[in-house]
This record gives structure tokens, C-alpha cells and sequence, in this order.
């Protein structure tokens, strides 16, 4: 027997489209959004409807991050001040500081303690670019988020993204990527009702070979998927592709056929007018990963992207999950670098956020609320200091929200969070076993590494 609808009533409804709807109500039955619109009338259409009161509260799209790294919340605290210089000499690498090395079991506790974030800050489906993803795919599948997961290949051997010296080519590292990107597909996609799918990666165009490039794309033709790179991310990756290929990076992936309109680029932050309007034509999506960038002093031209063709959408990337962040950050960013105090609008960063990142991730009946879309919502308490009043919803919440302002979170129709718990997952249990590895792992690091010098107010202490 179905499951009654749900009915959340008397809440400000914010589609996504651009309109809100002042003290209404949404009706979701099974995964999908059954009708919004006025609450008289959706309680006399949808009488067995069980009824959940939304004063007070707003209704959102759930948040798409399109670019993360879940197992990276280990570097929280700590290569967010340690970003590669800007100018040459080029060290390679994003940090200075190694990463610890974490069992296959301790990777998937790591992951679980970003998809807590990710969850309590809105997020509703996600894709995470990284490899080994079969150390933590069951675990983010149980989770209930939306997933893409994109297992990544490369085939430079002895190098990190914007290493300079030559390309040490090994066909090895290659063979194993494409193999392990198979096997994840294979086993993972389409699994839990759709709700899991698979794409590929390649890791950044200095770290794969013109060879790879093509193996890449034909796999991708074969397994029907999206696919994600790094791209333009720091000033030594065009460096590096420069030195080796001759060309600007995106020149380099545009003359091996490695764009197309299935293509999330993370980053294009160092990126030449002419291959913003290469990424534009060739249909491309961005993740406009703003957080991390302005950690990194770095900024994409996000208008001329968009103005090129390009679809924007938007990323947590490294050490954190909070899209909460990440969208308001992304529109000062770009109201900044353009010098412009009102574009872009609250609405446009939330449609980056939801709307496109779905369109992105290739599920375009999620990121709205409307009749037959996925029911991928948020619920948003308006009732909190700073959101009052909040005469004008988006613009309140994407310039004064918190990530915990979030009450409640649904994804397929099924809560992942209600009532300010996660539904899901053992919180508690987590963040503790979480804390206990990181700290091991780091002590472990510099203990073992006494050519490593700790960054300064680091806990040396066991």
C-alpha cells in the first residue's frame, strides 16, 4: 500500500523559478512533488494527506554541490591557510603538507563526517570526484543524498596539478583508473532507485596525457555518463600544460575532443577570455567552487563564463560541506570582482545552486519545487533573529543564513532530517570517531616527519 502524500502547509513556498509563494503549501507523494499552491484548496484535494505545519518556515530546493571531496574534511583547519603560490616558481601540489594516510575504513568515516555537514547545510545531492570511491560508496548510498560518483584517472606519474618538469608518463596509472571507474559503474549506478549514478573524472589536464584524454571520452560514450576535471585551479597547472602541450589547458582538453555539454569543469579560475569562450561553446557546466577559492585568492569570471554558455553551478570542493556558505560567498565574490552591489541577485546564486547544479549532475526534475519534480527540498526555520523579517525569503536567507536555520531535509520524498535531526545517520557517533582519526593521523604525520613543520596553533598533544 502507497504511503499517504504529505502535505507541509502555510509556508512560504520558493520554487526556484524565480517565484515565491507567500503562505502555501506542497503536497509530495512518493519522490516526486505532487502540487503547490494554495493551502485551502491542496487540503481539500489531498484530504488523507498527512499534514506538517510550515509557518514560519520556508521551503526550498535542496542544494546541489557539484565539486567535493568528502574524505578531505581530515585537512580541516589546516590547508585552508597552506594554498601553492600564485606566481612562479610553482611548487606543485595544493598544499605543502602532505596528506595523512587513512585505512579504507577511516577514508569512509572522513566522507560520513562531510555528508553530516553537507546534510545539515542544505545539500541534497552531490558529486564527489576522488579516487578509491568504492571505499565509501555504500556508506554515501545509505546516507539518502543524491549522488554522482566520479572515480578519477590520471596517468602522470611522480607529480601533483601544477608540478613543473617533464610529463613521466606511466600507461599503468591510467589502466588502473579506467579500470576502477568501470568496476564502480558497474556495481554502483543506477542503484537505489536511480537515486546513486556514476560518472567518470579526470583528474586535471597536466596530470593526463592526450591518450588518456580520448580513453576517457570514449568510456564515457560507452557508459553514457557525465564527466568532471579540475580545470584552470591554480597558476602552476597552466604553467605545467604549457610547458607540455603548448596550449592554455582548456585549448588542450577543447584540441583532444575532451569537451562537451556533459562536462562539469571544477574551478576555471586562471583562465584566459578565449578559453572561458571555448568552455562556453562547447556547452560546458562550471563549478563555481567559492568558498575554496576565496581561500585561495583566487576568483573565476563567472559572468564572462555565463555570458560565454556556460552552465554555473556551485561546489563545496575541499575541507568543507556548508553550501550555505558557498552560495552567499559566491555572491559577494562576483559582486566584487564585477563592482556591482545588486548582480548577481540572491536568486541568481540560489539557481546556481539548485536549479543548474541538477541540471549539471544530469537529473534536471530535481533543484525545483514545481509538480513533478523530485521531491529534493529543504526546510528553512524564518523564525531566528537574523532572518527576521523576512519579507524577502531568498534574499534574507542567502545573505543572512546559517546552516543551521536548515530544519528539516528531503530527499526522493524520504527525510533525511527532520526536526533538526538526521535521520539517517549516527551523528554522534561519527563526529567522535571522526575526531579520533584525524587527530591520530596528524600526530601520527608530523611525528613521523620531522622535516614537517606544523602550521602555527596546531594540537601537538596526544
Amino acid at each position: 500500500m502507497a504511503a499517504a502524500p504529505l502535505l507541509i502547509r502555510d509556508a512560504a513556498i520558493v520554487t526556484g523559478d524565480g517565484s515565491v509563494h507567500h503562505r502555501a503549501s506542497l503536497v509530495v507523494r512518493g519522490d516526486r512533488i505532487a502540487a503547490v499552491g494554495a493551502t485551502g484548496a491542496l487540503e481539500a484535494r489531498f484530504p488523507d494527506a498527512e499534514r506538517v505545519e510550515g509557518a514560519g518556515r520556508a521551503v526550498l530546493p535542496g542544494f546541489a554541490n557539484v565539486h567535493t571531496h568528502l574524505p578531505m574534511t581530515l585537512a580541516r583547519g589546516i590547508y585552508e591557510d597552506l594554498s601553492p603560490p600564485h606566481r612562479p616558481p610553482f611548487e606543485g601540489g595544493l598544499s605543502r603538507v602532505p596528506l595523512p594516510a587513512l585505512a579504507s575504513a577511516e577514508r569512509q568515516v572522513m566522507a560520513l563526517l562531510g555528508v553530516v555537514e553537507a546534510i545539515r547545510s542544505g545539500t541534497t545531492a552531490l558529486l564527489e570526484d576522488n579516487a578509491g570511491l568504492d571505499d565509501y560508496a555504500g556508506a554515501l548510498a545509505d546516507s539518502g543524498l543524491r549522488l554522482l560518483l566520479c572515480e578519477r584517472a590520471w596517468d602522470r606519474a611522480r607529480a601533483g596539478i601544477g608540478q613543473s618538469g617533464p610529463f613521466e608518463l606511466d600507461p599503468r596509472l591510467a589502466d588502473e583508473g579506467l579500470e576502477r571507474i568501470a568496476k564502480l559503474h558497474a556495481r554502483w549506478d543506477g542503484h537505489a532507485g536511480g537515486r546513486v549514478r556514476v560518472g567518470l573524472a579526470a583528474w586535471a589536464p597536466d596530470m593526463c596525457s592526450p591518450a588518456l584524454l580520448h580513453r576517457l571520452r570514449d568510456l564515457q560514450g560507452r557508459l553514457d555518463c557525465p564527466a568532471t576535471i579540475h580545470l584552470n585551479q591554480i597558476w602552476g597547472e597552466v604553467a605545467a600544460v604549457r610547458e607540455h602541450r603548448g596550449v592554455l589547458p582548456t585549448e588542450y582538453l577543447a584540441r583532444e575532443g575532451f569537451l562537451s555539454p556533459r562536462l562539469i569543469a571544477a574551478h576555471c579560475r586562471c583562465m584566459a577570455p578565449e578559453e572561458e569562450r571555448l568552455l562556453g561553446t562547447a556547452g560546458a557546466a562550471v563549478s563555481f567552487n567559492s568558498a575554496i577559492a576565496a581561500r585561495r585568492g583566487l576568483s573565476p569570471r563567472v559572468h564572462d563564463l555565463e555570458t560565454a554558455g556556460c552552465l554555473i553551478a556551485m561546489g563545496s570542493d575541499n575541507m568543507a560541506e556548508d553550501m550555505v556558505e558557498v552560495v552567499r560567498t559566491g555572491m559577494f565574490m562576483e559582486r566584487v570582482r564585477r563592482q556591482d552591489g545588486n548582480r548577481p541577485t540572491p536568486e541568481e546564486a540560489l539557481t546556481w545552486a539548485t536549479r543548474n547544479g541538477y541540471r549539471a549532475i544530469g537529473a534536471p526534475d530535481g533543484g525545483r519545487l514545481a509538480e513533478g519534480a523530485k521531491a529534493d527540498l529543504i526546510v528553512i526555520d524564518l523564525r531566528r533573529a537574523h532572518l527576521v523579517p523576512a519579507l524577502r525569503v531568498a534574499s534574507c536567507f542567502v545573505h543572512q543564513g546559517q546552516p543551521g536555520d536548515v530544519e528539516a531535509v528531503m530527499v526522493d520524498g524520504r527525510w533525511l532530517m527532520r526536526d533538526g535531526r538526521l535521520q539517517t545517520l549516527d551523528e554522534p557517533a561519527i563526529v567522535a570517531e571522526a575526531d579520533r582519526i584525524a587527530r591520530r593521523a596528524w600526530r601520527g604525520l608530523f611525528a613521523g616527519r620531522p622535516d614537517l613543520t606544523p602550521p602555527p596553533g596546531f594540537d601537538l598533544e596526544t
